[in-house]
């Protein structure tokens, strides 16, 4: 760590500067790695993993066995807390589902408006040394409220061979139906074209980093996206 005393006023602009990569980099970097995906699939997914995770993956996705291996390893306290904050979910968004809307413009003519769900939507959870739990309970909730038929979930697994069991459990919780250990821009690309293990979704949510972020770009000809 660097220590600097009393600086001249004259440097201070250059110290309180942030130290971000330039966006043209990161820019360039996303794009050859959704490129990669796009045409490598599943193999594009294992060498980012070991890449830029330290993960050596045998399988991307995560099974029924090791989300029930999770839920057991979750504190009792923490998984009362993700019940209650659930519950607490549920009662909010099912309040917000909106009436269908029939209306008689004119004599013999019925006009009618109804929301559907959307058919898949892929959800991106971050890793990192905090688990993301409640990122995982707002967003897959109201996706079952709404009524979509299928929920993936995508987070990275981490240099110790492990998902977080706290994002585990709670995607077992809220009923999502696969989870794959995929993170950064290459699941947003995953989920945006589909490979041989994870299928193209119709619409992204969820957090990330810059990388993440900027996935998001290229592939919004391709899926919706929740910007």
């Amino acid at each position: 760590m660097d220590i600097i005393l009393n600086p001249p006023v004259a440097e201070w602009p250059k110290l309180a500067e942030r130290n971000i990569p330039a966006d043209d980099d990161i820019a360039r970097s996303v794009q050859q790695i959704v490129s990669r995906v796009r045409q490598q699939g599943d193999a594009a997914l294992y060498d980012f993993a070991r890449q830029f995770d330290g993960a050596e993956l045998d399988t991307l996705e995560v099974t029924q066995a090791e989300l029930q291996q999770a839920e057991e390893a979750v504190a009792p306290e923490v998984k009362l807390a993700m019940q209650q904050a659930a519950r607490n979910i549920r009662a909010f968004h099912a309040a917000q589902l909106p009436e269908g809307v029939q209306v008689e413009t004119q004599q013999g003519v019925v006009c009618e408006q109804h929301a559907v769900a959307i058919q898949r939507v892929g959800l991106y959870i971050p890793g990192g040394r905090a688990p993301l739990f409640s990122t995982v309970l707002m967003l897959a909730l109201p996706a079952k409220i709404a009524g979509c038929p299928e929920v993936v979930l995508c987070t990275p697994q981490g240099r110790s061979g492990h998902i977080a069991p706290e994002i585990l459990c709670a995607a077992r919780l809220c009923g999502i139906d696969r989870v794959f250990r995929v993170g950064g821009a290459q699941a947003v690309a995953a989920m945006a074209y589909g490979t041989e293990s994870i299928p193209r979704v119709d619409k992204i949510f969820g957090p990330g980093n810059r990388y993440v972020t900027k996935a998001k770009q290229p592939v919004q000809n391709q899926v919706a996206i929740d910007m």
